[in-house]
């Protein structure tokens, strides 16, 4: 991909030319939660600041991982990696980066926490040594096979620029501009929070000379919205197109339009908790148990769920049904585990033997901004469980709403899309169907109470063994027994698309971590 990349930027200036200072302005669904790299590990924060501060490790069109500021790695025992770092590289305000900031941006990690938090990136990491200004040895609390691949949201500041900061006043350093020094494409410019996200180009970025002098990312949560401004040329090109536009989007000539698959899952979690605060008889009245804790409830809201018409209805043919957390193509995805079929009268028995032949009352929570079709997904689950006697109250709201909210544990469930980053199914598991185990680092998004300690066991397992064979199977395995706990149930694969002015920009590839950064777009030849 670097070769790719190196050859893009190549093509891209000759196509500028003379016209170095072209603004791009691109329509989001979101931007980033804060502009420190380190607050949260959403999608969409991510994708913006890594315009200005590079990672460790980078991840490829594909998610292969790819040097970064590491030019390379290896390890020289079972519990220790060594990373050299490129050398020449500056930080904006012209400072070297060192092994020694690399070092500092771990550490400061594995102290942060935020809606979601990046420490579940450096889990694994029990010490870093420095060992001269260009190489860094990482031990690890056993053998650590994924390390390379967690390290590509490892993004690196600047140790002096963030020295003496606190939990507390650390957004306000990066915000207003003081601790953002990356070493990043672009240097920071303004961000106004749910308007727009600028940047400039770093004319001394170890990489490729990028074509455009200014990046704005506009925040256009309305799809309308998004589109309208496209066609009207308020904005360059936009990102997660509508499914229902990408048709009438292609026919027009002015515009290009991409399409690609990617690794994000819409699922619903349920709550495992004794007590959950948003399920009550159907009168209103308190019921003594947690209904989600019986796997029969589980798997009657499963059965529900009509996984083909929330793909090619409730997302307009741009999602894909999906029977578990990873897809195809992610290492340890299980080929085994089939679709469920949907059987609303099974639903209803399964609903009566549990002890509640009339249904119950829930909210359903889910994301109303954050990935293409989550609001219909959303809407369309809320008749579907209707369906099977629950009386269901559709709760859609920003993810900058309802995370938060998860993580104080206000919710009883909450659907969602999650995206395996890193290419193997390890990110997703040891994060989310692990006990939540602060100790071992593990379990950090395992919000519901879930436990299963053969899960627990297997996913130890995985996190050490460096035999890749092995790795797969224990992998397959937490994901067939997973699968068939429904704590968390799979629902579809998300595609997404992208659309531009065609005499304006073009775009090098559609990322299927959905991810789009101005490297990856070019002028548009003339």
């Amino acid at each position: 991909m670097r070769r790719q990349l190196l050859a893009f930027a190549a093509a891209s200036a000759l196509a500028v030319g003379t016209a170095g200072a072209q603004t791009l302005t691109m329509g989001v669904i979101a931007g980033p939660e804060s502009v420190d790299p380190h607050y949260t590990a959403t999608g969409t924060h991510s994708e913006s600041l890594k315009h200005v501060f590079d990672t460790l490790t980078h991840s490829g069109d594909r998610l292969q991982v790819e040097p970064g500021l590491a030019e390379s790695w290896r390890i020289l025992d079972p519990t220790t990696w060594e990373f050299r770092l490129r050398q020449g590289v500056k930080f904006h305000d012209g400072s070297d980066m060192t092994a020694e900031d690399v070092a500092s941006s771990i550490r400061r990690m594995q102290t942060l926490s935020g809606p979601n938090p990046t420490r579940v990136y450096v889990r694994r990491v029990r010490e870093v040594r420095v060992v001269d200004p260009h190489t860094l040895h990482v031990i690890t609390d056993g053998p650590a096979p994924t390390l390379p691949s967690d390290f590509i949201r490892v993004f690196v500041t600047s140790a002096r620029a963030t020295a003496g900061l606190t939990p507390e006043n650390s957004n306000e350093a990066f915000n207003s501009g003081r601790a953002t020094i990356g070493t990043g494409p672009y240097r920071f410019v303004s961000w106004t929070p749910r308007e727009q996200f600028v940047v400039e180009r770093n004319d001394a970025w170890w990489g490729p000379r990028q074509p455009w002098q200014r990046h704005v990312r506009r925040e256009i949560a309305n799809p309308a919205a998004r589109v309208a401004q496209l066609r009207t040329g308020q904005v360059d090109m936009i990102v997660r197109v509508p499914a229902a536009d990408v048709p009438t989007l292609e026919r027009d000539r002015s515009l290009s339009v991409i399409k690609a698959e990617t690794v994000y899952v819409f699922n619903l979690a349920l709550d495992q908790r004794e007590t959950t605060p948003q399920v009550t008889a159907r009168d209103g009245s308190r019921l003594a148990t947690n209904p989600y804790r019986d796997p029969r409830v589980r798997e009657a809201i499963d059965l529900a769920i009509d996984r083909r018409a929330l793909a090619e209805v409730a997302m307009e043919g741009l999602g894909t049904p999906q029977s578990q957390m990873v897809t195809p193509g992610i290492f340890g995805f299980n080929p085994t585990i089939t679709i469920p079929t949907p059987n609303v009268n099974r639903a209803r028995q399964l609903l009566a033997e549990a002890g509640f032949p009339n249904g119950f009352r829930m909210v359903l929570n889910f994301t109303n901004n954050r990935l293409p079709g989550d609001a219909g997904v959303g809407t369309a689950m809320t008749q579907m469980l209707a369906r099977i006697g629950l009386e269901v109250q559709a709760a859609g709201q920003p993810a900058a709403v309802i995370f938060p909210a998860r993580a104080r544990g206000e919710l009883s469930n909450i659907m969602a899309g999650w995206g395996t980053l890193t290419g193997e199914a390890n990110y997703y598991y040891s994060a989310n169907a692990h006990t939540n185990d602060p100790a071992k680092n593990l379990g950090a998004f395992n919000w519901s109470g879930f436990s299963n300690p053969e899960i627990d066991r297997l996913i130890q397992a995985a996190n050490v063994e460096l035999d890749d064979k092995k790795r797969e199977e224990l992998l397959q395995r937490v994901g067939a027994l997973f699968t068939a706990e429904r704590a968390v149930i799979p629902l579809a694969a998300v595609g997404s698309a992208w659309a531009m002015r065609r005499d304006r920009v073009t775009l090098r590839v559609g990322r299927s971590d959905e991810e789009t950064y101005a490297m990856d777009v070019a002028p548009a030849t003339r």
